[in-house]
């Protein structure tokens, strides 16, 4: 690597991203690596990163080219592979914006959990169009030491625990993965959602992200949780045929979920770019190494 890497850092309601355009996915981007440009100590630090990558470069993406010009190769902070991250995609949107790729108004954006549609508002919000939630038959249960709860199994293109609790202290540190059984429902692990009631249509979390570990925000749990919360409250839009919305907040801000009554949850919140600047490409080839 002969040439200094770009890279952008930035937040949606916290959750926050190292970010790394490589439009024609020249960029070797091994686990080791990834892990060390999030740490937040020897590294630039994040809660994961955003490869931003025109989906005709990328093998995973190209064939929803014709759909979405832009990939979002997303990695958690310890380097995994991730399907999505809500929060990312509105991050990945505003770096777009700011590259002057896109504009206000309509995009698109392939991930690993399909297609998803953005809209980029004139008053900064963003809302991404988050496909359908699944909810799988089974029982699960989450469990912080001496205590235990029933979760609603939540896909949001990414696996989901959603508990309700009495208190968001009750969720402890979250520094390590909750237990959850049967193991069987979650084979490549899982996001624990706690969650606690605020108010009509109005609920609060904390999450454990697989793979990152406590997080300030989480987009699809945040949509997870405003599922889950509207079928535990006897709301079904696809029934009623009237949108639910729910107003989450999270430890980094506030999100809107809306459950559309065919089936699409949309969410909405801020995205921030916060600084820019280079990667020193011989400790970057190092690590790949």
């Amino acid at each position: 690597m002969s040439t200094r890497i770009a890279f952008l850092k930035g937040h949606g309601t916290e959750n926050d991203f190292v970010i790394v355009p490589d439009p024609e996915n020249a960029i070797d981007l091994p686990p080791a690596a990834v892990a060390a440009l999030c740490d937040r100590r020897a590294g630039i630090g994040g809660d994961g990163l955003l490869h931003v990558v025109r989906s005709a470069a990328h093998p995973e993406a190209e064939d929803m080219a014709t759909e979405a010009e832009w990939f979002m190769d997303y990695r958690n902070g310890d380097g995994s592979v991730a399907e999505m991250c809500g929060n990312g995609v509105r991050v990945f949107a505003r770096y777009l914006q700011r590259a002057g790729h896109v504009w206000e108004g309509d995009l698109t954006v392939a991930t690993r959990g399909g297609v998803k549609t953005v809209h980029i508002a004139k008053d900064g919000g963003i809302t991404v169009g988050m496909g359908k939630a699944r909810l799988p038959e089974g029982d699960v249960t989450v469990s912080v030491g001496e205590r235990s709860w029933p979760a609603r199994n939540v896909n949001m293109g990414n696996p989901h625990a959603v508990a309700f609790v009495d208190d968001l202290a009750h969720a402890g540190d979250l520094h390590t993965p909750p237990p959850f059984t049967p193991a069987s429902a979650y084979p490549d692990g899982v996001n624990v959602e706690f969650v606690v009631d605020r108010g009509p249509g109005h609920v609060a979390l904390r999450v454990h992200e697989r793979g990152s570990g406590e997080t300030r925000s989480c987009g699809t749990g945040a949509c997870a949780v405003a599922v889950a919360a509207a079928r535990r409250d006897g709301a079904d839009p696809a029934v009623t045929g009237t949108p639910v919305t729910y107003t989450v907040d999270v430890p980094g801000g506030t999100l809107v979920i809306t459950e559309r009554p065919d089936g699409e949850v949309e969410m909405t919140g801020p995205a921030v770019i916060v600084a820019e600047g280079e990667i020193d490409p011989e400790w970057l080839e190092q690590l790949a190494r």
